[in-house]
């Protein structure tokens, strides 16, 4: 099953609160905030970049899924979709 990783800007947005409508909308489609490592363990992600994974799902699909989303806060965005093969981190925070 593909994984991909997306990160989201709000071009103008000055509060992490401004985020929070669309951390929910994101989370309701299956688009999450945390990443569990090898050993079980959950990290959050940086700021808005998210992860998600699904068979019948293509990085287009996402990023299209994903701008719909976005449009609807009334910022101005971008939107960066990467399909995943693996991931390596350090120094994120345990969820």
């Amino acid at each position: 099953m593909p994984d991909f990783i997306v990160r989201v800007v709000l071009h103008g947005a000055k509060d992490p609160e401004d985020y929070n409508d669309f951390h929910d909308e994101m989370e309701a489609k299956r688009y999450y905030r945390t990443i569990k490592g090898s050993d079980g363990t959950t990290y959050e992600l940086p700021p808005a970049t998210y992860r998600a994974s699904g068979d019948d799902w293509t990085k287009e699909m996402i990023r299209h899924e994903v701008r719909v989303l976005a449009d609807a806060t009334g910022f101005k965005n971008a939107v960066f979709v990467t399909v995943s093969n693996g991931t390596a981190w350090i120094g994120l925070k345990k969820a």
